[in-house]
């Protein structure tokens, strides 16, 4: 997509839309640097290790869940960078916790058509997969890390 396309498409969305998905770039590219580190130095940023959140979630929530997932695909189709699933989780979780929601990210392994092995991410948030959803199916969880919300912690609003 040409740069031109790509400004006038993000000047045409209202603007609550055009600031989620400008802070979706922001979290992806953030969370593509952070993932250049060894795992075992930012894994604490993840959440609590081998726990998970609820699976339930108010309807207000749910709704803010559900926009910060469709920016977060939005800009991982219109950025430059490689943010596979993993980046995208990470940046999704980054964005509920600032809205003070919960989430979950998973890790996952399985083993492709040809015997190797591949991994995947995906981030849960209520009864809601915000990101990885579609290729969830068939991998194994080998790691997952809780988000909990305290309310000292919470960053931001919507």
């Amino acid at each position: 997509m040409s740069a031109l396309r790509w400004v006038t498409r993000i000047a045409s969305t209202d603007s609550q839309d055009r600031s989620m998905f400008l802070e979706a770039l922001f979290y992806l590219t953030w969370a593509r640097f952070l993932i250049l580190v060894p795992f075992h130095k930012y894994m604490h940023v993840l959440g609590q290790s081998m726990s998970e959140t609820s699976l339930d979630t108010d309807h207000g929530k749910r709704e803010s869940a559900s926009r910060v997932s469709s920016a977060i695909r939005r800009a991982g189709r219109l950025t430059p960078l490689d943010t596979r699933c993993l980046v995208r989780a990470i940046a999704a979780m980054k964005m509920l916790k600032r809205r003070g929601i919960e989430s979950t990210l998973y890790l996952g392994t399985a083993k492709d058509k040809d015997g190797r092995m591949i991994a995947h991410a995906w981030l849960r948030s209520g009864n809601l997969y915000v990101t990885g959803a579609k290729e969830m199916r068939g991998f194994t969880v080998v790691g997952k890390f809780a988000r909990h919300i305290n309310p000292a912690e919470h960053e931001g609003s919507q």
